[in-house]
């Protein structure tokens, strides 16, 4: 059983910048960042597959979150610029049992989580 763990969620002001991370317990796999806001169904928000030479990113952060992979850490970031008010929500690492060319988006893909980290913008 691989444990994720994410950390570094906060309040940011509105067009501020905030990173987050997760970390495995073990191994390189694909990898992935989702979000939940209140009353919300949980969406995707960016994937990596596991040599970072695969990413994808939802339309509403593109050009604004960078997803990348510490190899040596076992480690995920988000880094978060120009953060929305609407980019408030909890956000969860996941990890895949796969090494594959291309990073999936879907959470039905992944098949271990961190418990979340909250992320709030405040005006």
């Amino acid at each position: 059983q691989v444990q994720v763990t994410e950390s570094g969620g906060g309040t940011a002001e509105a067009e501020g910048s905030l990173t987050i991370s997760c970390r495995l317990s073990t191994g390189d796999y694909d990898m992935a960042w989702f979000r939940q806001a209140p009353g919300k169904q949980r969406e995707e928000v960016a994937c990596i597959n596991w040599n970072g030479e695969s990413r994808r990113y939802v339309d509403s952060v593109k050009g604004r979150f960078t997803i990348s992979r510490e190899f040596g850490q076992r480690t995920l970031l988000l880094q978060m610029t120009g953060l929305k008010f609407e980019d408030t929500g909890m956000y969860y690492c996941a990890a895949r049992n796969m090494r594959e060319k291309w990073c999936k988006l879907s959470p039905s893909e992944y098949h271990w989580w961190g418990q979340g980290t909250q992320v709030t913008v405040s005006s």
